[in-house]
């Protein structure tokens, strides 16, 4: 009789055939294909009066897949339970044990980040018992979830429409797109000024900004403006006050966390986040390279830790003392933006490649377009984080006009690249830029002057500004404030935002995220009977207390029952106080085919569509098209957004099939002065261009992002 082998469960195909690779013949390797127990979907499944116990089921379709493991485990002579390593992967073990019979204490739980040999190896010789307090986290919060969503989402059947749905995290998300669109709605621009002067002559010319005493932080009113340019006249003498020079260090950014890599991967790549997380499990997951198999690429992509472990660091110094010297070698002791931010998961890792010298430019030939981008992100942000900071004198040149007003002049000469030489962070646009940042290397080097010198105005002039309201979300931006305000855990940000599109709560418009009018009634009428589920201090706090369950420190019943309780009054409160609502309507200025009637937007289970407001008489529709500020090139009709079957945007003519113009550029309003006709946006990494959109024209204007 063969002898018995150890079986590995882990959750997906993929995973398995990468450990399957390197441990041989000796184990038995199978996939559960993620949880096998769940919650009924056609009934509520907790018992809300004895202590929110739920009733687990068997997943439809899992039957036969749970007989091949129990049948796996029975021959084996030990069953390692190897789910991802956080809460839900502890709660996926768990219930394998439950249903394969296994003992809780006798389970063998092993817990990696990131599929390589000796971390599976080392796994299994450190096995454990599934952590119980770690499971129940994971189960108040599913138990949460459900009690939100299978009360709350029939009341709004009731009052709005059928298919939709309140989470308490999607909803306090959805609470702050209204929030910020609200907020854009009613800013009323403020006007403002600056002045710009150049000095000096062909050989020394200063630019400079006025820097006082009028106006804040070089703002002015018009009158001031007037008077500065005015006072200051062409050829009038200007005296070197100051010069003042300062070597300074920009340190590399920590490696990727969940939220991070999302931000930067939207930023950079322009992938959705719900894109840049299947791209990473595939990554993590394992894939096919060139002479080595199926290998696990990068760690464990769901972590809020920054947190690098010693040999992975020790690696990465040789790599990068090989590579580009010892300079370049990171001093440990100057520099510690690598910690970990306090409540998050320290047993966890940064993600990072599993092995540094697997370069982006060896998975050539092995990975397809996406994953290759998406891993020289995560390659080159590691290997940049391990190195040293560029160091670069600063400048500030302060000159005095006649009339004591005062300009300044700025600049930068770089004298060590530091970790700029493979990787740096895509900054957010100017109105998101925290006050205070150090001077940007990348200004232009100011020739040397010397303090008490005079040089003479070779022009000047003021300039209108207005103030901007804080931009509209887009995915980067939204994870990055879901993490600050503490709503959600890294593996909830790509699903929530998934949420709410689905949901048609929430649109894409160039790259931004907008409340639709289904989304904003669903905010005011959550705002109004429930203002807990929408208040992200309160949703934050509900996250805080799951730690605490995980910690061992409190019960998970108790964080249902602090919820329960007021939550079941404003539901019935809510149940006889709401009337049935009625969307606003929007109107268009589209007419109806058939009647001659105006068309209105209607909602529908795949989105937006357009219906005869002389319904029913008249039960014409016709699909809903987002126009753009464009016409085609071609025959005039306005340019619409359209999308592939993948889901990715691009732009057509309105008036398909009769024209058929596309163009992957995202149109805008402005006008080609060659020709006339609309001008796209063209990205081009962290450049932006406008591209005439009429062929043969070939006009193209570059613009700094």
């Amino acid at each position: 009789m063969p002898k018995a082998k150890p079986l590995i469960i882990v959750e997906s195909p993929a995973k398995a055939k990468t450990i399957s690779r390197f441990l041989g013949s000796r184990y038995q390797v199978k996939a559960s294909m993620g949880h096998v127990r769940d919650l009924p979907k056609s009934q509520f499944g907790v018992d809300v009066e004895h202590g929110f116990m739920p009733r687990y089921i068997t997943i439809r379709g899992k039957g036969p897949l749970l007989k091949e493991l129990k049948d796996a485990a029975k021959k084996a002579d030990k069953v390692f339970l190897a789910t991802d390593p956080d809460r839900e992967g502890e709660a996926i073990s768990w219930h394998l044990a439950e249903a394969l019979g296994i003992p809780p204490g006798a389970t063998q739980r092993i817990e990696f980040h990131e599929i390589t040999k000796d971390a599976v190896s080392h796994a299994i010789k450190h096995a454990r018992p599934v952590n119980i307090p770690r499971v129940n986290a994971q189960q108040a919060r599913r138990v949460l979830d459900r009690v939100v969503g299978y009360q709350l989402s029939p009341l709004l059947w009731h009052k709005i429409r059928p298919g939709l749905s309140a989470g308490r995290v999607q909803s306090a998300a959805l609470k702050l797109l209204v929030d910020r669109e609200d907020d854009i709605l009613a800013f009323v621009p403020q006007q403002y000024f600056t002045v710009t002067m150049d000095a000096g002559d062909e050989t020394l010319l200063l630019h400079c900004e006025y820097f006082g005493p009028r106006g804040d932080k070089g703002r002015l009113t018009a009158e001031d403006a007037e008077q500065v340019v005015s006072q200051t006249p062409l050829e009038s003498p200007i005296r070197i006050e100051s010069v003042k020079t300062r070597e300074r260090r920009r340190f590399p950014a920590p490696p990727f966390t969940t939220s991070t890599l999302q931000q930067e991967a939207s930023r950079r790549l322009g992938f959705s986040v719900k894109r840049t997380m299947s791209l990473a499990q595939q990554l993590y997951e394992g894939l096919e390279v060139s002479g080595e198999g199926t290998v696990g690429l990068v760690t464990y992509i769901r972590t809020d830790s920054v947190r690098v472990a010693e040999v992975a660091e020790a690696e990465t110094k040789q790599y990068i003392e090989m590579t580009f010297g010892a300079q370049y070698l990171k001093d440990s002791t100057e520099h510690r933006a690598d910690r970990d931010p306090v409540g998050s998961q320290g047993a966890h890792e940064a993600i990072r490649p599993t092995v540094v010298v697997r370069h982006p430019d060896h998975l050539k030939g092995s990975l397809n377009r996406d994953q290759l981008r998406l891993y020289r992100l995560i390659w080159e942000r590691f290997v940049a984080s391990q190195m040293a900071a560029q160091v670069y004198d600063a400048t500030t040149i302060d000159l005095v006009a006649e009339n004591r007003e005062r300009f300044r002049a700025r600049g930068a000469l770089i004298k060590f690249k530091g970790f700029t030489e493979i990787y740096q962070e895509t900054q957010e646009a100017p109105e998101n830029k925290p006050e205070g940042r150090d001077i940007d290397p990348s200004l232009t080097t100011l020739p040397k002057v010397a303090e008490g010198v005079e040089i003479t105005v070779k022009s000047i002039a003021s300039q209108e500004h207005f103030t901007e309201p804080a931009p509209r979300f887009n995915e980067a931006t939204l994870v990055k404030t879901l993490e600050e305000l503490g709503i959600g855990r890294p593996s909830t940000y790509a699903p929530i935002i998934d949420t709410l599109l689905q949901r048609q709560y929430v649109e894409r418009s160039q790259r931004r995220l907008l409340p639709t009018m289904l989304g904003r009634v669903v905010v005011d009428l959550l705002s109004e009977y429930f203002p807990e589920i929408v208040n992200t201090a309160f949703t934050a706090e509900v996250e805080s207390q799951l730690d605490l369950v995980e910690s061992n420190e409190m019960a998970w019943q108790e964080v249902l029952r602090r919820f329960y309780g007021p939550f079941a009054e404003e539901l019935a409160r809510a149940e006889s106080d709401v009337e049935k609502l009625e969307l606003p309507k929007e109107a268009t200025d589209e007419i109806c085919d058939r009647c001659g009637k105006p068309l209105e937007v209607k909602y529908g289970r795949f989105g937006k569509f357009l219906a005869c407001t002389g319904y029913p008489d008249c039960q014409f529709t016709k699909p809903y098209l987002e126009k753009t500020a464009a016409l085609c090139p071609r025959c005039g009709k306005p340019l619409v957004v359209r999308h592939t079957r993948r889901g990715r945007t691009f732009y057509g003519c309105s008036g398909y099939p009769e024209c058929d113009f596309v163009t992957w550029n995202q149109p805008t309003d402005k006008i080609c002065p060659q020709c006339g006709s609309s001008m796209a946006l063209k990205r081009r990494g962290n450049r932006e261009s406008f591209l005439c959109l009429k062929e043969g024209c070939g006009y193209e204007s570059e613009q700094a992002q």
